[in-house]
């Protein structure tokens, strides 16, 4: 007991430990992609897939498209730029490298390369390799191919030139195999999640194709929409008795581009899907209370103007405004504030006050 007790009290400059690189990741994955469950595993995919939709944002790709091997690797390829494979000035080493192994490391900070981006921490990706048991990235850049391959986050080998090719089209190939040893039990990726996750891309991320391919169990999609949110809320309420045609809006305030599309059913509840960059943030935020406040001041204006309420009478309360509202906001900012890496709710305090702007 004494011999614990002067454990416990020895405490020191030699007990502070510095975890390096990506070894913070393997020791603490709930910070970086929401913990080492289902959830989080297929958080994984969405990084990395992120990536590649700021690439379509910045309107250099068009082609997405997802496929899971028979083994539960994962490869993700895309159309884009491909990651930049030149020497690091800092760091002296790839760039590749960097983006792979350096957490805030990306192209995403200064504003030069993305107007607006999803990634915008540079630990995605990054969190991604060291959660892997191993990881493999191609990259097309000026007719030549690169290729570098890490295991548990730790490269194997220098970038390397392993081919060329003909034609102007450029793109990153990354695949990763989760690590077992981080996630534990019977965990393994869904078809049906990834479905609907990647169908919202698609709709948000207007004009570009997702494809998605399950070699497990020999299944695929692939999501295009050239509509829009507009052909979301359609597509939300195909099943639906609809009491008019979808209310769209849009309109760029201060370097932010606000989208929104509203439409009542005949049912009771109120359904409402809200994107930052093009990710679904399930939890709401400004955006989220933005629209709410201003359909339901909106209303009640109404009303009043055309005397469905009497000066005496009291307004409409929200829940009395969003029964059977179906509806999505969609913002496009350049400096987004999340409520975490998983990126589940919008905080940016300004963005209410123009989503009020906008659907008002």
């Amino acid at each position: 007991m004494e011999n614990k007790l002067n454990q416990i009290n020895h405490y020191n400059a030699n007990d502070i430990q510095i975890l390096e690189g990506l070894e913070a990741v393997r020791r603490r994955p709930g910070m970086y992609v929401g913990g080492t469950d289902v959830k989080a595993l297929h958080h994984l995919i969405y990084e990395v897939v992120d990536n590649s939709i700021d690439e379509a944002l910045a309107g250099v790709c068009n082609r997405i498209s997802v496929t899971i091997h028979e083994d539960d690797s994962v490869t993700v390829e895309d159309n884009g730029r491909g990651i930049p494979v030149d020497i690091h000035p800092e760091r002296g080493i790839s760039a590749l490298q960097v983006v792979m192994t350096v957490l805030h490391a990306g192209g995403k900070f200064g504003g030069g390369s993305y107007k607006v981006s999803g990634g915008l921490h540079g630990v995605g990706v990054s969190a991604v390799n060291a959660l892997s048991e191993w990881c493999e990235v191609t990259v097309r850049r000026e007719g030549k191919i690169y290729f570098q391959r890490y295991e548990r986050g730790i490269p194997q080998a220098p970038v390397k030139q392993i081919g060329t090719y003909k034609g102007d089209e450029t793109g990153t190939s990354t695949t990763f195999k989760f690590d077992r040893e981080i996630f534990k039990g019977d965990v393994n990726y869904r078809f049906d999640t990834l479905v609907t996750r990647f169908r919202e891309m698609a709709f948000v991320a207007r004009g570009v194709t997702i494809m998605l391919k399950d070699e497990r169990e020999d299944r695929e999609m692939t999501f295009h929409f050239e509509g829009g949110i507009a052909s979301f809320v359609r597509y939300l309420n195909k099943n639906k008795e609809v009491l008019h045609e979808p209310i769209y809006g849009e309109k760029e305030i201060d370097n932010i581009d606000i989208e929104f599309v509203v439409q009542y059913t005949d049912s009771y509840a109120e359904s409402v899907y809200t994107f930052a960059n093009t990710i679904n943030t399930i939890d709401g935020g400004t955006h989220l209370t933005g629209l709410r406040t201003a359909v339901t001041r909106s209303i009640n204006d109404y009303a009043r103007k055309v005397g469905l309420l009497k000066d005496s009478d009291p307004n409409f309360s929200g829940d009395d405004t969003r029964e059977g509202m179906t509806a999505i906001v969609s913002i496009k900012h350049p400096d987004p504030q999340f409520e975490s890496q998983t990126k589940v709710k919008l905080m940016n305090p300004e963005v209410q006050t123009y989503v009020q702007q906008v659907v008002g």
